[in-house]
C-alpha cells in the first residue's frame, strides 16, 4: 500500500462495528476507499452490494488514511506501518494488537457464538419450530449489538428478549419450577438435539462471558459484561420452554 496523498481503508473490522442491519441491501463507500479481501468477503457472504460513490446505508464507518510508515500503528508501542503485519489486527481503526489479544479472542467468541446461533436455528426450522427460530433472531441480534458496542467502543443499548427484559430472564433462569413447573434440568441425549443445541450455545456464552472478564479491567464496560451475563440466562430460558413444549414439542 504505497503512494503520495491519502487513502481511506475499509476492513472487516469496521463493518462488523458498522453493518448492523440485517435488511441492507448496499453499502457505499467514498471513491478511492481500499476495500480489504475480508471485508469484500463479509459483505458478499451477506448478499449486501458495494457500492462506492459516497454515504449510504451501513455509514458512517472510520476511515484510514494513508500516512506512510504511520498508516498503521501499534496500540502498544507506538512503532509504525506502511502496511499491516500478518500477525497482528485492528483494535480500533489504524490502531493493531497481535491476534493473541484478550479483546481480539473475545470479538472470536462472539463471532463463534453468531455461527452456531444461526446453525441452530436452522436445525430448528428443519424440525418445525418456527417461533424458536425467531426467539433465536432476539439472541442474534444482541450478540451482534454487543460485537458492535465493543469494537465500535459506543454504550450497549438496553433492550428486550422474546418479551422480557434481561432482569427478568435472569429471574426466570434462577427459578425454573415457579416459571416452568419442573426441576432445573439434567441435560442428556433424551432430551433431543435441538436441547443439545441450546444446551451447548448455554454453554458457549458461558465462554464469551469469560472471554470478555479477561479483556475488561475492572469496572470497564459493565454494560457488555451485564448483557453476556443475560444472554446465557436468555438460551436456558428457551431451553426450558423447549421442555415444556413451548415450541410445538
Amino acid at each position: 500500500m504505497t503512494g503520495k496523498g491519502s487513502m481511506n481503508i475499509l476492513n472487516e473490522s469496521m463493518l462488523r462495528a458498522s453493518l448492523l442491519d440485517e435488511d441492507a441491501r448496499r453499502f457505499c463507500v467514498e471513491r478511492g476507499t481500499f476495500v480489504t479481501p475480508l471485508a469484500r468477503e463479509y459483505l458478499r457472504d451477506r448478499g449486501i452490494e458495494l457500492v462506492f460513490g459516497g454515504a449510504g446505508e451501513g455509514m458512517p464507518y472510520t476511515p484510514i488514511e494513508y500516512k506512510g510508515e504511520r498508516t498503521f500503528v501499534d496500540a502498544r508501542s507506538g512503532a509504525g506501518f506502511e502496511e499491516k503485519p500478518e500477525r497482528m489486527t485492528h483494535l480500533f481503526g489504524n490502531q493493531l494488537v497481535p491476534k493473541t489479544h484478550p479483546r481480539i479472542a473475545l470479538r472470536g467468541k462472539l463471532d463463534t457464538l453468531q455461527s452456531e446461533i444461526i446453525l441452530t436455528q436452522a436445525e430448528a426450522i428443519e424440525s418445525g419450530m418456527p417461533q424458536l427460530v425467531r426467539d433465536l433472531d432476539d439472541l442474534l441480534a444482541l450478540a451482534r449489538e454487543i460485537m458492535g458496542a465493543e469494537v465500535a467502543g459506543r454504550d450497549l443499548r438496553p433492550r428486550s428478549l422474546f418479551g422480557y427484559d434481561l432482569d427478568e430472564l435472569r429471574h426466570m433462569s434462577h427459578h425454573v419450577k415457579e416459571h416452568f413447573g419442573f426441576p432445573h434440568p439434567v441435560p442428556n441425549y433424551a432430551m433431543g438435539r435441538t436441547a443439545a443445541r441450546l444446551n451447548l450455545l448455554r454453554a458457549e456464552s458461558r465462554e464469551v462471558e469469560l472471554a470478555a472478564e479477561h479483556a475488561f479491567g475492572d469496572g470497564e464496560r459493565a454494560d457488555i459484561l451485564t448483557a453476556l451475563n443475560r444472554l446465557s440466562s436468555a438460551i436456558y430460558v428457551l431451553l426450558c420452554r423447549l421442555l415444556d413444549g413451548g415450541y410445538g414439542r
